[in-house]
Order: C-alpha cells, then structure tokens, then sequence
C-alpha cells in the first residue's frame, strides 16, 4: 500500500515553527490558523500545533550511538538527502548524528543524520542512492 502520513505534533512558537520548517528544511507552507500550521513534508502533511512538545529519550541505538525516541522524519534520494544535509550544516544545525554513511556496501546501505527542531522534536533523515533498497536486508 502506498499512501501519505499525517503527523501532528507540537510547537511553541509558530513563527520560529515557520523558519525552521519553511526556510531550512524547504517544507511549503500550507492552511494555518492562530494555534497551528500545516507544511508539505516531502508529500506528507505535518501540522505543527501550538502547546509542549512531546518527551523523549536517548534510549534508540544506532550502531554505537544513542539517538532520541521516539522521533520521525524522511526517507529521501540521496542527492535530496545531500541538499538538505547542506541546508541544515548552512543553518548551525547542532547534530545529535552528524551526515554520515552507514552499512557501506551492504546491501541496506543508507546516509542518516539525527537533529532536533527548534522545539526538541527530533527527526531523523535518511537517503539511500535508490529508495527500492530501503527494506533490502
């Protein structure tokens, strides 16, 4: 099944909201009131609503590293995945994982990076040279 998400979660500041998503991870805006906004997640709708951000945890493990759960983000082609890498180093990104290449050469090989929003939401990009191996094993 191929489908969109929708992932609604929240923000404290919608304009900060609008300069993170919008201007550094290149989402078009979409409908907004006075307490949420909605952007174009690569195809898939996020609507940022305003209230306290969910917790989370440095309890997910990816190789030796510790990285935040729970968190969401996108799966993207890797020259997609070079551009918003480049996007977010521009903009002072603190990284919780750096850009970086993981299972080179086998068969799941994928390029990831962990960050999070203005907020503490935490998200994950990943990119792969072809999005038909993201479940090869």
């Amino acid at each position: 099944m191929k489908s969109l998400f929708h992932l609604a979660f929240n923000v404290t500041n919608l304009d900060l909201a609008r300069l993170f998503y919008g201007d550094v991870l290149g989402c078009t805006e979409g409908r907004s009131t006075a307490t949420w906004v909605d952007f174009d997640f690569a195809g898939h709708q996020l609507s940022l609503h305003l209230g306290e951000p969910l917790k989370t945890a440095l309890t997910g493990h990816v190789g030796e590293h510790l990285v935040p759960m729970p968190h969401f983000g996108l799966v993207l082609g890797l020259p997609d995945w070079q551009a918003m890498a480049e996007r977010l180093q521009a903009a002072g990104t603190a990284f919780v994982l750096a850009p970086q290449v993981r299972f080179e050469g086998a068969p799941g090989e994928q390029w990831t990076m962990f960050f999070y929003d203005p907020f503490g939401n935490p998200l994950e990009i990943k990119g792969f040279r072809s999005l038909d191996t993201l479940y090869a094993a």
